[in-house]
């Protein structure tokens, strides 16, 4: 039997069943077994549960007691739902603190100074032979370098058989 079926029943033992659909259900008990157990068993539990119903006197009329259920209702879901909103102090102050670490962390790059390249390439002379030396001087202001190459075994510097080599450097 068919859930269908069983409200048809429910309704009828209820006495809330209209009355066309009253003949079809007493033709369905006359020729099925099963429907007829399931209306004896629905009377037998509606009147078990008949005595026992819990008497419950509101307040107020009915109508008036439930309106006032349904306002309430009515009210907290309105409550949820406005959003409140943001005013002008509340948007200046929201905003502050953002914008003051900014304007810090701002302020450290700007005093700390410009950042500092790595230092530029000096090329190393490397010497094949002990009998010569080199000098290397160089100069920040003019981005110029200076090598200059002598022989170690003449006594001095000054008569070197080196030459000088200058590399304009950026």
């Amino acid at each position: 039997m068919n859930e269908d079926v069983q409200l048809k029943l429910l309704a009828y033992v209820d006495g809330e069943l209209p009355s066309r659909e009253v003949a079809e259900v007493e033709a369905l008990m006359a020729r099925d077994a099963e429907a007829r157990a399931l209306v004896v068993e629905l009377r037998n539990t509606s009147a078990a549960l008949a005595g026992h119903e819990a008497d419950v006197k509101l307040p107020e009329a009915g109508d008036f007691y439930w309106s006032k259920i349904r306002r309430e209702i009515e009210r907290q879901e309105s409550a949820e739902r406005r959003v409140p909103g943001v005013t002008l102090a509340q948007w200046f102050w929201r905003s502050l603190i953002p914008a003051g670490a900014l304007a810090l962390v701002c302020g450290l790059v700007l005093r700390s100074g410009t950042i500092q390249a790595a230092p530029e390439f000096t090329p190393e002379t490397d010497v094949a032979s002990d009998d010569v030396g080199a000098y290397t001087y160089r100069s920040q202001e003019s981005g110029l370098t200076t090598v200059w190459i002598y022989n170690r075994n003449e006594g001095s510097e000054s008569t070197a058989s080196g030459a000088a080599d200058s590399v304009k450097q950026q």
